[in-house]
């Protein structure tokens, strides 16, 4: 089966149209050929409230991978763990950690991942390079993963 994602741009300087999306475009990119259809493509501020209801708008009914790119690390407006903490209805702990162990810069990330609904979420960092390594790192396990929250229950 073809799973669908979407990724979501956490900052204010692509928000303002001082920067250039290039995590978004990288994470993007390495979806389709991954072969993930890519459903949606936004861009948000930063900031904890403004993260939470993007990510809850983006999630609501729908089944796929939602990534987040930006804002994990330890700036003052670094509040995409926050944000999604606020909305995630269930953590996945061992996503986020096999993220982290990818690259040693990987320990400064705070991002988390989880579900909201059917819809998984994870926080990759704002580098392009970093987002796309944190991607990859559970890329494999992914569509198994969507499999189960899309109820079905295959071989274990």
């Amino acid at each position: 089966m073809a799973w669908a994602a979407k990724v979501l741009t956490v900052s204010d300087g692509v928000m303002a149209g001082t920067r250039e999306d290039r995590s978004g475009a990288a994470l993007a990119a390495r979806l389709v050929q991954a072969g993930f259809d890519l459903a949606d493509q936004q861009v948000v501020s930063d900031g904890r409230d403004e993260v939470g209801r993007r990510l809850t708008g983006m999630a609501a009914g729908w089944t796929g991978l939602l990534v987040t790119t930006g804002g994990t690390g330890f700036g003052p407006r670094d509040l995409t763990p926050e944000g999604t903490a606020d909305v995630l209805e269930r953590d996945a702990p061992g996503l986020a950690e096999a993220m982290r162990l990818v690259n040693p810069l990987g320990r400064l990330s705070r991002g988390r991942a989880g579900t909201i609904g059917t819809c998984l979420v994870l926080n990759v960092p704002g580098s392009p390079a970093g987002a796309v390594e944190c991607l990859e790192a559970v890329l494999d396990v992914i569509p198994h993963a969507l499999s189960l929250l899309a109820g079905e229950t295959g071989q274990h």
